[in-house]
C-alpha cells in the first residue's frame, strides 16, 4: 500500500498529487477516524474539528474540500481562516468540544506545492500510527457517512491569531522585554507570519522593521525556507537599521532562524542550544529532547546548565511525543523549530522569538555574546542516490559492517545508536547515517570541532556506504525492511 503521509502530513503539487479530490478523502477519512477510532474524549457524539490555512493560492480550494468532507461525516467545521501553523495549533488546543485541527499548509515547500497535516486536541502533531490508520480507511473507501439530519455544523470563527498572541506573552515577563525597548528586523517570506509576528512584537513593546511581511502565496520576496541565502536582506537590514535581533521564519512560521545584532546568521543548533541551557537553567535542571541528528553542542550547553539531552527519532512529532513522555522542559531541532511545553508542544516561530527576546532582556547581554558562549561545532551533510525499496537492506548492511568489521580506515567507533539510521560516535565526533523520508536518498551528517575534519569523515563515510549498494540488493519483488 502506498503512503500518503510524510514527515509533516501529506503534501504534493497542487493539481498533480494534491487535488481537492484527495482533500474531500482526507476529510471524510478523518471523520471516519474520529467517530470510530479515535483514542482521546472528543466531548460529545459529534467531534469538532479546528481548520486553518496559510496563504497558498490554493489554500480555500483544498480546505473547503477538506472541511466538506468532515462536514459529510456528521463532524462540526470551525474555520479560523488564514494563521500561522502554531496559531490554528494553539486554538485547537483551547477549543472545547475540538477532537482534531486540521492545517492546509506545505510550509517551506515551493508555491506550487501544498499539504494537509492534522494535529490532535491538545494541538501536538498527530502521531504516524493515527495517520496510518486513516490512511486505511482512505484507501479501502470504508468513509462513515451521516445521516441528512446529522450532517456536521460549519463555523467561521475569529480572533485566532489575537487569542495566540496572548499566550504567547502569557509565556514571558513582557514588562521586562518593554522596558528593553528592542528594535527588531523581521522577514516574514510573505507567509502566514506576515499576518501575526511583526504585531506580537509590537505588543512586546518592540519597534519593528519588516521584510516581506505581504500575505503572498506566490512568495515574490525569496523562498520560504530561512536558509542564509534567504537570509541576505534581512542580515543587512539588521545591521544598516542597528537592530538588536532579526528573526527570519518559514512560509507557515513553526520555525525561526535568528540574526544576531552584527548581522550574523545564528544557526539553528546554536539557538536550540543557548534557549535550552537558559531554561535549564531556570528550571535548575530537566530533560531538553532533541532528534539524534542535531549538534553535539546542544548536549554540552545543556550538560553545563545542569540538564541532560534525550535523543529523539528525526522530526517534530516525535521530538514532542518524547518531550510529553519524559516531561521534558524544552525541546527543539536544529532547522529552528523550538519546542516550549507551558505554551505547547509544537514547533512555534513566535513563542521561540518572544523567548529569545525574554533572554536577552533578562540577561542584559546582545546576542552574538550568548552565541560565542555555544561550543563551535562543524557539522558537513552529503548525500547518495539510493532507491527506497533498497533503503532498509543498505541501511543495515551499514550497520552490520560497523558492528562486525569496524569503521573505515582511520576511525575507531566508541558506540553505535541505531534509534533513527545509524549514528557512529568516533573519537573525532560522529556520523550519521539515515534514509530520507521524502526522496529516494540517504544522508550523511559528520560533525566535529573542525571543517576539514569533518568534511573528510563525511566524504568517507559516504564511500563506505556507496561501496555497500553493489552488494546490498533485495530480492526481486521484495518490500525495503523499514529503518
Amino acid at each position: 500500500m502506498p503512503r500518503l503521509f510524510g514527515t509533516n502530513g501529506v503534501r504534493g503539487i497542487v493539481g498533480e498529487s494534491m487535488t481537492p479530490e484527495l482533500a474531500l478523502d482526507l476529510g471524510r477519512a478523518l471523520g471516519t477516524w474520529l467517530h470510530e477510532r479515535c483514542p482521546w474524549d472528543h466531548h460529545g457524539e459529534r467531534p469538532g474539528v479546528v481548520i486553518g490555512t496559510d496563504f497558498r493560492t490554493s489554500a480555500h480550494a483544498l480546505s473547503s474540500a477538506v472541511a466538506a468532507g468532515l462536514l459529510s461525516t456528521g463532524c462540526d467545521v470551525l474555520d479560523v481562516g488564514q494563521a500561522p501553523t502554531p496559531a490554528i495549533q494553539f486554538e485547537t488546543k483551547h477549543r472545547e468540544q475540538v477532537a482534531v485541527g486540521v492545517i492546509v499548509t506545505a510550509s517551506h515547500n515551493p508555491p506550487e506545492w501544498n499539504g494537509i497535516k492534522f494535529c490532535r486536541g491538545d494541538g501536538r502533531e498527530m502521531e504516524p500510527d493515527h495517520e496510518e490508520d486513516i490512511e486505511e480507511i482512505l484507501f479501502s473507501r470504508s468513509f462513515y457517512a451521516a445521516a441528512w439530519d446529522d450532517q456536521g455544523s460549519p463555523m467561521t470563527v475569529s480572533g485566532c491569531v489575537r487569542r495566540y498572541h496572548e499566550g504567547v506573552k502569557a509565556q514571558v515577563d513582557v514588562e521586562a522585554i518593554r522596558a528593553r525597548g528592542f528594535t527588531v528586523a523581521v522577514d516574514t517570506a510573505n507567509g502566514a507570519g506576515s499576518v501575526s509576528l511583526p504585531f506580537l512584537l509590537r505588543e512586546l513593546g518592540c519597534r519593528v522593521f519588516t521584510l516581506n511581511a505581504q500575505p503572498d502565496g506566490t512568495f515574490p520576496g525569496h523562498p520560504s525556507e530561512p536558509v542564509p541565502e534567504n537570509a541576505v536582506d534581512l542580515m543587512s537590514m539588521v545591521e544598516r537599521r542597528r537592530c538588536d535581533l532579526g528573526v527570519l521564519v518559514d512560509g507557515d512560521a513553526d520555525r525561526a532562524i535568528f540574526i544576531d545584532e552584527k548581522g550574523q546568521y545564528v544557526w539553528g543548533d546554536q539557538s536550540l542550544a543557548l534557549v535550552a541551557a537558559e531554561i535549564v537553567r531556570r528550571h535548575d535542571g530537566g530533560v531538553v529532547c532533541t532528534p539524534v541528528s542535531s549538534s553535539s553542542c546542544v548536549e554540552e550547553m545543556v550538560g553545563s546548565a545542569g540538564g541532560k539531552v534525550q535523543y529523539t527519532i528525526v522530526g517534530s512529532p516525535k521530538v514532542a511525543r518524547a518531550m510529553v513522555d519524559v516531561q521534558a522542559v524544552f525541546g527543539g531541532e536544529e532547522n529552528g523549530g523550538l519546542i516550549y511545553p507551558p505554551h505547547q508542544y509544537s514547533r512555534d516561530a513566535g513563542m521561540a522569538a518572544a523567548l529569545m527576546l525574554d533572554i536577552l532582556a533578562k540577561t542584559d547581554r546582545p546576542l552574538s555574546a550568548l552565541v560565542s558562549e555555544v561550543p563551535k561545532k562543524s557539522v558537513v551533510k552529503l548525500k547518495t542516490h539510493v532507491d527506497d525499496t533498497q533503503k532498509g537492506y543498505l541501511l543495515a548492511a551499514f550497520k552490520d559492517k560497523l558492528e562486525s568489521d569496524g569503521a573505515p580506515t582511520g576511525y575507531t567507533i566508541r558506540e553505535v545508536d541505531a534509534r533513527d539510521g545509524v549514528k557512529a560516535y568516533l573519537k573525532e565526533g560522529w556520523v550519521l547515517v539515515r534514509p530520507s523520508g521524502t526522496e529516494p536518498i540517504m544522508r550523511v551528517y559528520a560533525e566535529s570541532g573542525d571543517e576539514a575534519v569533518s568534511k573528510k569523515m563525511a566524504e568517507t563515510f559516504l564511500r563506505f556506504l556507496e561501496s555497500l549498494q553493489t552488494e546490498v540488493k533485495p530480492a526481486a519483488g521484495a518490500a525495503g525492511r523499514k529503518a
